[in-house]
């Protein structure tokens, strides 16, 4: 963001809006928070179940937090006896399985009340549609519940379901045409059928929906904020952490200073730091 101007900013920004598909994560939360009857559907043809209705949880947030958790744009949906994370993982972040076990976490708070019983938690299904094979296993979908590694036969039976199921790999090899439908339209935004053409008419109404395309840019925006400030805090942790250790190797402050671009009174007060 930083040397552009404003008109060439908003240029790029309504180009990438204009190119945005299913595989955008605010795309993808807006089309299935705003259709609960299609995230119904997808939840049901994805783990081949029955819901009765499902509920939205609370008001819709768009959190942004990178020094806590990153970007959460996930569905959260419940209905009488189950309750459901669904969300799109376009990179490798290195993190999905520990946010997968911080969700359902969050998921068990949202719903257990106070006073009431542990056996009253509902089935948690957390779900991450990912452009990429974060396993590199080569299958298309990894489901993971808790088992004894003693003996795999026996299971926790805490109900807490984790599923994982990869775009690129499903689109070709799913069984099930609906399912290789959708992860195609996902992967390439070509619709084929009724549930991915009502699917890209969803996305185009997204599109021309104003208040959302300046939730978007603002969200843009503040992302781009707070990478550029991580990277300056990163470059600034490194810089302490060369001083320091060019200190320790006997080197002067003025030294030190000199090859870390840092203040000689930073430098300084290392020093006296690492002293103590």
């Amino acid at each position: 963001m930083a040397g552009k101007n404003k008109n060439q900013y908003e240029i790029d920004f309504s180009e990438k809006w204009e190119n945005l598909t299913l595989a955008n994560n605010f795309i993808f939360y807006k089309v299935m928070r705003h259709h609960p009857d299609a995230c119904k559907h997808l939840i049901e043809m994805l783990l081949n179940i029955k819901i009765e209705k499902i509920e939205m949880s609370n008001e819709e947030t768009i959190a942004i937090d990178y020094d806590a958790r990153g970007i959460r744009l996930d569905v959260f949906v419940k209905d009488s006896n189950q309750m459901f994370d669904i969300e799109i993982q376009v990179a490798n972040t290195k993190d999905i399985p520990e946010r997968s076990r911080y969700y359902q976490g969050l998921m068990d708070i949202d719903t257990l009340k106070t006073g009431q019983k542990y056996n009253e938690l509902k089935n948690s299904h957390v779900i991450f549609l990912c452009m990429t094979d974060i396993f590199r296993k080569n299958m298309p979908v990894y489901t993971f519940e808790n088992l004894c590694l003693e003996n795999h036969v026996v299971k926790l039976g805490d109900r807490a379901y984790k599923h994982f199921f990869i775009a690129p790999i499903c689109a070709k090899i799913s069984e099930d045409e609906e399912i290789k439908d959708f992860f195609n339209f996902l992967v390439s935004n070509k619709a084929k059928g009724k549930f991915t053409s009502d699917l890209g008419n969803f996305i185009f109404n997204a599109k021309h929906n104003t208040q959302w395309r300046v939730q978007y840019m603002t969200w843009e925006r503040q992302r781009a904020y707070d990478l550029e400030e991580g990277e300056i805090r990163g470059a600034q942790k490194n810089a302490i952490e060369n001083a320091k250790n060019a200190l320790k190797m006997g080197l002067s402050a003025e030294q030190a200073a000199q090859i870390t671009s840092l203040s000689l009174e930073e430098v300084l007060s290392l020093k006296e730091e690492i002293s103590v």
